[in-house]
């Protein structure tokens, strides 16, 4: 099984990324045994890889990272680099590989400190892989120092330095560092294409594995942890059940406090499984003596580990919020779609009957308002409005049509 068999419903990316891993490997391969460098090539030092929620920008610039570092011997007899097997694919596959840096937002921005070091180490030659790769998941969320660091990187990269950047499009990087990368935009899966992914990979049952393709209308990640967690599904549930709350006041009300408090829990419990972890793990890099004494000019380290965690508790809330906000909106779309005798296929097959009873009750046009609410209360979250503040303001517009 190749890195590019993970890539659902990306064949032509796949295929672009595939030749230009086979040229990456024939420089390597050419300046090792000292000959000329090929003449034309489809490789170059920064990629942007752009896409709608789902369609697996990480994963692909993951894909192609490991192609890059890949060193099956296969590659000596025609085969194409990414073989998934070798010890090159596997850590940067899994994250471990030394030459292969991931950049992820902690919080609401990725800081210029953020970047600091790994911009420092993309000037570095390779330690033992065949390339340097930077590999930024949330490119979108660059500040403007943290930009402004990429960009000078960027513009004069090492040469055996590839940079590898996410975000949702185009637009959301700057001019002046998306015209330095190659473009590729990702589409989202089909739906069957999903379905099939989890049957084969996951050994979900074909009618669940197509019940939650279709609920998240080609979202890979969102259908694979609907397929395999329980918990995932009953929250679900509970949002979509959320429409019927919001007849009165204090229905409303009650909704959007307890929308919010489930977001919060998400963030408490991964808070949980992590930040005790790192906490220790640090204390002991530091020399922390038993019983929890720690040296002398080490607060400043455990501060800063304490201010990097609060910021992922709160971005984990606010994406949290963010997919409950998106299975709303799918809710309505379905109402809408019932409205108006469309025969576009029913995403929540598994709440029709809160569907047909919205769509009897009110009008496309009140429906329209309504899931131009729920985009005015992710522009509030995206603003640091207070989340309690944007999901009240959102349920009361629900309940008004």
């Amino acid at each position: 099984m190749t890195v590019w068999d993970d890539l659902v419903g990306q064949e032509k990316v796949s295929e672009q990324l595939a030749g230009a891993a086979r040229d990456a490997d024939a420089f390597v391969t050419a300046a090792a045994n000292g000959a000329p460098a090929p003449a034309t090539t489809r490789m170059t030092h920064a990629w942007l890889f752009t896409g709608p929620p789902g369609a697996g920008r990480t994963l692909t610039a993951r894909a192609f990272a490991a192609a890059l570092q890949c060193v099956s011997p296969d590659r000596a007899l025609g085969g194409v680099p990414g073989c998934g097997f070798c010890d090159g694919c596997h850590t940067a596959l899994v994250g471990t590989h030394a030459d292969v840096s991931t950049v992820a937002a902690v919080g609401a921005e990725i800081l210029v400190k953020d970047m600091r070091d790994t911009v420092r180490k993309s000037f570095t030659s390779p330690a033992n892989g065949r390339w340097q790769i930077i590999l930024v998941e949330d490119a979108e969320r660059l500040n403007e120092k943290s930009a402004n660091a990429v960009l000078k990187a960027v513009e004069e990269p090492a040469p055996r330095t590839v940079w590898l950047l996410c975000a949702p499009s185009i637009e959301d990087v700057l001019p002046t560092i998306r015209s330095r990368c190659r473009h590729l935009n990702l589409r989202t899966p089909s739906v069957d294409a999903v379905a099939d992914m989890l049957v084969r990979r996951e050994g979900i049952a074909p009618d669940v594995a197509a019940s939650v393709a279709r609920a998240t209308q080609g979202h890979v990640d969102r259908a694979r942890r609907l397929a395999t967690d329980a918990a995932a599904r009953e929250r679900r549930t509970a949002v979509l059940r959320l429409p019927l709350r919001v007849e009165d006041v204090g229905g409303a009300l009650k909704a959007a406090q307890e929308l919010v408090d489930a977001a919060a829990a998400d963030a408490k419990q991964l808070a949980e499984d992590m930040d005790g972890k790192e906490t220790e793990d640090l204390k002991a890099a530091l020399g922390a003596a038993q019983g929890g004494r720690m040296p002398r000019g080490t607060a400043g380290v455990m501060k800063d580990l304490e201010d990097m965690q609060k910021r992922r508790r709160t971005r984990t809330q606010r994406d949290s919020l963010d997919l409950a906000l998106t299975d709303l909106t799918g809710f309505y779309r379905d109402v809408l779609a019932l409205q108006l005798g469309s025969r576009v296929a029913i995403a929540n097959t598994d709440a029709e009957d809160a569907l047909e009873r919205l769509a009897r009750a009110g009008t496309p046009e009140a429906t329209l308002r309504r899931i131009e609410a729920i985009g005015a209360c992710r522009d509030a979250l995206d603003r640091n409005v207070a989340p309690l503040l944007a999901v009240e303001a959102m349920t009361m517009a629900l309940r008004a049509g």
